[in-house]
């Protein structure tokens, strides 16, 4: 089993990788590292509206199997977080669609896919995009502070998908939903593709069940959990992708075949009733005096 550090080690490495080919003008980078993007999962998720209205880099840099900003269906003055956000994608959409009255976050640990997004958002000419460093098992904003949480095929490779989630469900505001993009599995997949950290990188690997998906959510907190399905991956999907990696790996995918599919995951977090204490109430106009009141 692997443990989380090392996961995150080979994902900061992998990604920063994926990040510095794009910046050197190198071809797409892959879920699976791949110098091309003729990895199924990856490819032809945004459609050339899409595409026109971002740098190329960050186009270039997307590593996702969906379009959460098309799930998340954003309103104008919302406040977006993105988990995971590479090069920057799906936070200029989202900056888009919520206008200059909302805000888009973006929250990645690796530092070359954030100084890559930070190009990206000069080149946008975005002024509601802020790009934060951190891990998405500890986010660094308050609680009940954003109105959307978007994701696209990065809880998955989380070794903690429960703290993710529980965090996840604390920044949320009351109300708030949370719509991501994601890889999960139906039915059994072999112990040996568990633990290939190549498909780990893959995007594969470390998906979870939709039932086991499902129950994590409810147990962060969240309700009205759904996945829809919106692609299966085959054996016959990933041939570019998987040549010239080697018989191993061409006989576990086989092993996978069809196992494997691209979801959108939505919940949201109850919107909690939270009436004033009479006693706390009374002290709202008094000036601050004491601890307990100067964090108001």
């Amino acid at each position: 089993m692997t443990h989380a550090p090392e996961l995150k080690d080979i994902v900061k490495q992998k990604y920063g990788q994926a990040a510095e080919r794009v910046r050197s003008g190198s071809a797409g980078a892959c879920c699976g590292g791949a110098s091309g993007c003729a990895d199924p999962i990856t490819s032809n998720l945004y459609d050339a509206a899409q595409a026109g209205a971002v740098p190329e880099a960050a186009m270039l840099a997307s590593l996702g199997c969906g379009n959460p900003t098309a799930l998340a269906e954003l309103r104008p003055g919302e406040q977006v977080l993105d988990l995971g956000s590479g090069g920057g994608i799906d936070v200029l959409l989202s900056a888009r669609r919520v206008g200059p009255t909302g805000r888009a976050f973006g929250l990645d640990m690796t530092d070359q896919m954030l100084a890559l997004a930070e190009e990206n958002k000069r080149r946008s000419g975005l002024e509601n995009v802020h790009f934060l460093k951190g891990e998405i098992e500890h986010i660094p904003l308050p609680d009940n502070s954003v109105d959307v949480i978007i994701s696209n095929c990065v809880i998955n490779l989380a070794a903690d998908k429960d703290r993710v989630l529980r965090e996840a469900f604390r920044v949320l505001k009351p109300g708030g939903r949370l719509a991501v993009s994601d890889v999960v599995v139906r039915g059994e997949v072999p112990a040996e593709i568990r633990r290939n950290m190549n498909l780990w990188i893959g995007c594969i690997a470390g998906a979870l069940s939709d039932q086991d998906y499902l129950a994590k959510l409810a147990g962060a907190g969240f309700e009205q959990g759904s996945i829809e399905i919106t692609r299966v991956y085959t054996v016959a999907d990933a041939q570019d992708f998987l040549a010239g990696q080697g018989e191993d790996m061409l006989r576990l995918a086989q092993a996978a075949d069809g196992k494997f599919a691209s979801g959108f995951v939505r919940a949201v977090k109850p919107a909690e009733a939270r009436p004033q204490a009479p006693a706390a109430a009374a002290r709202v106009n008094e000036p601050c005096c004491a601890p307990a009141c100067c964090g108001r």
